[in-house]
């Protein structure tokens, strides 16, 4: 089954969701306002479905964002609800949409790139904890440097307004090491 729900992949003409997210809206900005344009200057930051967006979009273009973050995401294409995995097209799209499925290459690019990898979720989050935790397992395993935390909470406002802050000082002081 191809995937119902499809923002954060290239689908062809109209339906390039990931080039217009990761190239032609930060050009559009920069066109418009006083930007660092450049990866020393972006992060890419989402929460629930956009923390799957955030991830896979900021990991395909490690020449384009030095910090990428999640907040109560997942890391592989799902249905609306999150429940459910879809299928991206062939077994090699499918990889080159999951996030877990890059680790093992994540090291080698980082070392070209340095990229601030972190992601939260909470303890209570009835569908994500569960990638959370294996991408956690997965990233420790090949020894790629990132950022996991399980907070106390669901998926709520309430859990992303109580960290958002902290988390947003930690995407821009990553920046400042770039």
């Amino acid at each position: 089954m191809v995937n119902e729900d499809p923002e954060y992949h290239d689908w062809g003409p109209g339906g390039n969701w990931e080039t217009a997210l990761a190239e032609e809206l930060p050009a559009w900005i920069d066109d418009r306002y006083r930007t660092v344009a450049h990866r020393n200057g972006r992060a890419i930051v989402g929460l629930s479905a956009g923390g799957y967006g955030a991830s896979i979009i900021g990991l395909h273009r490690p020449a384009t964002y030095a910090a990428v973050q999640s907040w109560s995401g997942n890391f592989h294409p799902t249905d609306p609800s999150g429940t459910r995995t879809c299928s991206v097209g062939s077994p090699v799209d499918n990889d080159d949409a999951d996030v877990e499925a890059l680790v093992p290459h994540l090291r080698a690019q980082f070392r070209t790139h340095p990229t601030s990898l972190a992601f939260y979720v909470g303890s209570a989050d009835p569908t994500f904890v569960p990638a959370n935790r294996s991408l956690q397992r997965a990233l420790t395993a090949a020894r790629v440097d990132h950022l996991f935390r399980l907070y106390p909470g669901g998926q709520s406002q309430t859990l992303w307004q109580a960290h958002a802050g902290a988390w947003l000082r930690l995407t821009l002081e990553a920046l400042e090491r770039q």
